[in-house]
Protein backbone atom coordinates (compact mmCIF):
# COMPACT_ATOMS: atom_id res chain seq x y z
CA UNK A 1 0.00 0.00 0.00
CA UNK A 2 1.33 3.40 -1.06
CA UNK A 3 1.60 5.98 1.74
CA UNK A 4 -1.24 8.06 -0.01
CA UNK A 5 -3.28 5.53 0.37
CA UNK A 6 -2.27 4.46 4.08
CA UNK A 7 -2.75 7.91 5.22
CA UNK A 8 -6.01 8.25 3.84
CA UNK A 9 -7.02 4.57 5.43
CA UNK A 10 -5.75 6.10 8.73
CA UNK A 11 -7.63 9.26 8.60
CA UNK A 12 -10.80 7.00 7.74
CA UNK A 13 -9.61 4.85 10.81
CA UNK A 14 -9.44 7.68 13.32
CA UNK A 15 -12.77 9.28 12.20
CA UNK A 16 -14.19 5.77 12.61
CA UNK A 17 -13.50 6.64 16.15
CA UNK A 18 -15.06 9.73 16.39
CA UNK A 19 -17.94 7.81 17.67
CA UNK A 20 -19.91 8.66 21.14
CA UNK A 21 -18.09 6.49 23.79
CA UNK A 22 -14.55 6.66 21.97
CA UNK A 23 -11.46 6.25 23.90
CA UNK A 24 -8.32 8.86 23.42
CA UNK A 25 -5.92 6.11 23.77
CA UNK A 26 -7.59 4.55 20.95
CA UNK A 27 -7.46 6.92 18.94
CA UNK A 28 -3.58 8.12 20.13
CA UNK A 29 -2.72 4.56 19.79
CA UNK A 30 -3.74 4.84 15.96
CA UNK A 31 -1.95 8.08 15.80
CA UNK A 32 1.69 6.63 16.64
CA UNK A 33 1.81 3.78 14.95
CA UNK A 34 1.00 5.07 11.57
CA UNK A 35 3.15 7.68 11.60
CA UNK A 36 5.91 4.93 12.01
CA UNK A 37 4.21 3.45 8.89
CA UNK A 38 3.70 6.65 6.95
CA UNK A 39 6.82 8.56 7.85
CA UNK A 40 10.26 7.82 7.76
CA UNK A 41 10.77 7.60 11.58
CA UNK A 42 10.94 4.16 13.75
CA UNK A 43 9.30 5.37 16.66
CA UNK A 44 6.47 7.48 17.90
CA UNK A 45 4.58 9.01 20.57
CA UNK A 46 2.08 11.61 22.36
CA UNK A 47 2.04 13.21 25.38
CA UNK A 48 -0.63 15.65 26.29
CA UNK A 49 -1.50 17.99 29.63
CA UNK A 50 -4.38 19.10 31.00
CA UNK A 51 -4.84 22.73 31.27
CA UNK A 52 -2.05 24.96 32.84
CA UNK A 53 -0.15 21.47 34.40
CA UNK A 54 2.69 19.56 33.19
CA UNK A 55 2.97 16.98 30.27
CA UNK A 56 1.91 13.48 30.88
CA UNK A 57 2.58 10.32 28.66
CA UNK A 58 -0.30 8.79 26.90
CA UNK A 59 0.59 6.42 23.81
CA UNK A 60 3.65 5.38 21.66
CA UNK A 61 4.33 2.53 19.31
CA UNK A 62 6.82 0.82 21.70
CA UNK A 63 7.92 0.07 24.90
CA UNK A 64 11.53 2.29 24.56
CA UNK A 65 9.92 4.86 23.15
CA UNK A 66 7.57 4.81 26.27
CA UNK A 67 10.35 4.88 28.61
CA UNK A 68 12.18 7.96 26.94
CA UNK A 69 8.95 9.79 27.16
CA UNK A 70 8.75 9.05 30.73
CA UNK A 71 12.36 10.00 31.31
CA UNK A 72 11.58 13.83 29.71
CA UNK A 73 8.72 13.99 32.13
CA UNK A 74 11.30 13.15 34.77
CA UNK A 75 14.49 15.52 33.57
CA UNK A 76 11.97 17.91 32.42
CA UNK A 77 14.07 18.57 29.22
CA UNK A 78 13.46 16.98 25.95
CA UNK A 79 11.82 17.75 22.39
CA UNK A 80 8.87 16.86 23.62
CA UNK A 81 9.08 19.62 26.67
CA UNK A 82 10.12 22.42 24.61
CA UNK A 83 7.65 21.79 21.90
CA UNK A 84 5.01 21.80 24.19
CA UNK A 85 6.48 25.12 25.73
CA UNK A 86 6.85 26.89 23.09
CA UNK A 87 4.02 25.51 20.43
CA UNK A 88 6.79 25.59 17.59
CA UNK A 89 7.54 22.43 16.07
CA UNK A 90 11.61 21.18 16.06
CA UNK A 91 12.32 19.57 12.85
CA UNK A 92 15.15 17.46 12.03
CA UNK A 93 17.67 17.76 15.55
CA UNK A 94 20.35 15.44 15.28
CA UNK A 95 20.95 14.18 19.08
CA UNK A 96 24.37 14.27 19.00
CA UNK A 97 25.01 18.06 18.28
CA UNK A 98 21.65 18.47 20.63
CA UNK A 99 23.48 17.52 23.91
CA UNK A 100 24.36 21.14 25.00
CA UNK A 101 20.67 21.54 24.69
CA UNK A 102 19.67 18.23 26.22
CA UNK A 103 22.56 17.09 28.20
CA UNK A 104 20.35 14.50 30.13
CA UNK A 105 18.05 13.26 27.62
CA UNK A 106 20.16 13.32 24.19
CA UNK A 107 22.72 10.77 25.45
CA UNK A 108 19.92 8.85 26.88
CA UNK A 109 18.10 8.34 23.31
CA UNK A 110 21.11 7.97 21.73
CA UNK A 111 21.84 4.91 23.91
CA UNK A 112 18.57 3.44 23.16
CA UNK A 113 19.64 3.71 19.32
CA UNK A 114 17.94 6.59 18.25
CA UNK A 115 19.62 9.64 16.19
CA UNK A 116 17.76 12.21 15.34
CA UNK A 117 14.39 13.44 16.59
CA UNK A 118 11.29 15.81 15.90
CA UNK A 119 8.74 17.11 17.70
CA UNK A 120 5.62 18.70 16.33
CA UNK A 121 2.98 20.49 18.74
CA UNK A 122 -0.86 19.17 19.34
CA UNK A 123 -2.56 22.65 19.19
CA UNK A 124 -6.48 23.78 19.88
CA UNK A 125 -7.88 26.88 19.21
CA UNK A 126 -4.50 28.60 19.77
CA UNK A 127 -3.69 26.32 22.75
CA UNK A 128 -1.02 23.60 22.65
CA UNK A 129 -2.11 20.54 24.74
CA UNK A 130 0.46 18.23 23.63
CA UNK A 131 3.10 17.59 21.70
CA UNK A 132 3.93 14.64 18.93
CA UNK A 133 7.32 13.31 19.10
CA UNK A 134 8.97 11.29 16.49
CA UNK A 135 12.71 9.35 16.59
CA UNK A 136 14.97 8.26 13.92
CA UNK A 137 17.67 5.48 14.20
CA UNK A 138 19.83 7.29 11.46
CA UNK A 139 20.78 10.72 10.52
CA UNK A 140 19.10 12.39 8.03
CA UNK A 141 16.29 14.79 7.51
CA UNK A 142 12.29 14.54 6.73
CA UNK A 143 11.09 15.64 3.66
CA UNK A 144 8.79 18.76 3.34
CA UNK A 145 6.27 16.02 2.75
CA UNK A 146 7.10 13.93 5.85
CA UNK A 147 6.74 17.17 7.91
CA UNK A 148 3.03 17.88 6.49
CA UNK A 149 2.03 14.05 6.93
CA UNK A 150 2.95 14.07 10.18
CA UNK A 151 1.51 17.25 11.00
CA UNK A 152 -1.62 16.62 9.70
CA UNK A 153 -1.81 13.09 11.48
CA UNK A 154 -1.19 15.17 14.94
CA UNK A 155 -4.00 17.89 14.18
CA UNK A 156 -6.73 15.46 13.23
CA UNK A 157 -5.82 13.60 16.30
CA UNK A 158 -5.97 16.58 18.30
CA UNK A 159 -9.42 17.13 17.21
CA UNK A 160 -10.04 13.88 17.98
CA UNK A 161 -9.66 14.90 21.83
CA UNK A 162 -12.58 16.35 21.62
CA UNK A 163 -15.80 14.72 20.38
CA UNK A 164 -17.86 17.66 19.28
CA UNK A 165 -16.16 20.98 18.36
CA UNK A 166 -18.88 22.84 19.31
CA UNK A 167 -19.16 21.61 22.62
CA UNK A 168 -15.32 23.30 22.83
CA UNK A 169 -14.33 24.98 25.91
CA UNK A 170 -11.83 24.54 29.21
CA UNK A 171 -14.50 22.01 31.20
CA UNK A 172 -14.28 19.66 28.19
CA UNK A 173 -10.85 19.41 27.36
CA UNK A 174 -10.11 19.16 31.00
CA UNK A 175 -12.34 16.05 31.21
CA UNK A 176 -10.97 14.72 28.27
CA UNK A 177 -7.35 14.62 29.08
CA UNK A 178 -8.15 13.36 32.53
CA UNK A 179 -9.98 10.44 31.29
CA UNK A 180 -7.40 9.73 28.38
CA UNK A 181 -4.48 9.74 31.61
CA UNK A 182 -6.52 7.84 33.98
CA UNK A 183 -6.84 5.35 31.13
CA UNK A 184 -3.21 5.37 30.75
CA UNK A 185 -2.86 4.27 34.53
CA UNK A 186 -5.04 1.13 34.01
CA UNK A 187 -3.08 0.27 30.96
CA UNK A 188 0.30 0.55 32.89
CA UNK A 189 -1.26 -1.69 35.62
CA UNK A 190 -2.68 -4.34 33.16
CA UNK A 191 0.86 -4.62 31.52
CA UNK A 192 2.16 -5.44 34.48
CA UNK A 193 -0.39 -8.25 35.51
CA UNK A 194 0.19 -9.48 32.25
CA UNK A 195 3.83 -9.36 32.28
CA UNK A 196 4.09 -11.06 35.66
CA UNK A 197 1.18 -13.92 35.04
CA UNK A 198 2.83 -14.79 31.15
CA UNK A 199 6.52 -14.25 32.56
CA UNK A 200 6.78 -11.80 29.48
CA UNK A 201 8.07 -8.55 28.56
CA UNK A 202 6.12 -5.13 28.72
CA UNK A 203 6.72 -4.95 25.07
CA UNK A 204 4.91 -8.36 24.66
CA UNK A 205 2.27 -7.14 27.19
CA UNK A 206 0.78 -4.73 25.37
CA UNK A 207 0.65 -6.58 22.33
CA UNK A 208 -1.27 -8.85 24.01
CA UNK A 209 -3.90 -6.12 25.25
CA UNK A 210 -3.72 -4.03 21.62
CA UNK A 211 -4.26 -7.81 19.94
CA UNK A 212 -6.96 -9.04 22.36
CA UNK A 213 -8.69 -5.20 21.63
CA UNK A 214 -8.43 -5.29 18.12
CA UNK A 215 -9.49 -9.12 17.64
CA UNK A 216 -12.78 -7.98 19.98
CA UNK A 217 -13.33 -4.55 18.75
CA UNK A 218 -13.52 -3.63 22.46
CA UNK A 219 -11.44 -0.61 23.36
CA UNK A 220 -8.20 -0.95 24.67
CA UNK A 221 -8.87 0.55 28.37
CA UNK A 222 -11.59 -1.79 28.78
CA UNK A 223 -9.61 -4.66 28.24
CA UNK A 224 -7.17 -3.55 30.35
CA UNK A 225 -9.87 -2.55 33.31
CA UNK A 226 -11.04 -6.19 32.43
CA UNK A 227 -7.90 -7.76 33.09
CA UNK A 228 -7.15 -5.26 36.30
CA UNK A 229 -10.61 -6.29 37.96
CA UNK A 230 -9.84 -10.22 37.20
CA UNK A 231 -12.58 -10.44 34.91
CA UNK A 232 -10.15 -11.02 32.18
CA UNK A 233 -7.69 -13.59 33.10
CA UNK A 234 -3.83 -12.61 31.31
CA UNK A 235 -4.11 -16.42 30.07
CA UNK A 236 -7.07 -15.92 28.39
CA UNK A 237 -5.76 -12.76 26.03
CA UNK A 238 -5.82 -13.72 22.52
CA UNK A 239 -2.19 -14.09 21.44
CA UNK A 240 -0.26 -12.32 19.33
CA UNK A 241 0.40 -12.98 15.71
CA UNK A 242 3.95 -14.49 14.53
CA UNK A 243 5.89 -11.90 13.22
CA UNK A 244 6.62 -12.51 9.87
CA UNK A 245 10.19 -13.24 8.76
Amino acid sequence: MSRESLLITTLVELADNLVDDYDVIDVLTVLVDRCVQTVAVDAAGVMLARPEESLQFVASSSESMRMLELFQIQAAEGPCVDCFRSGEPIINQALDEGVERWPQFSPRAMAQGFRAVHCLPMRLRGSTIGALNLFRKNHGTLDADDVVAAQGLADVATIAILQHQSTLNASTLNSQLSHALNSRIIIEQAKGMIRQALECDMHEAFERLRWHSRNHNVRLTTVATRVVEGILAPTDLDPTPPTRA
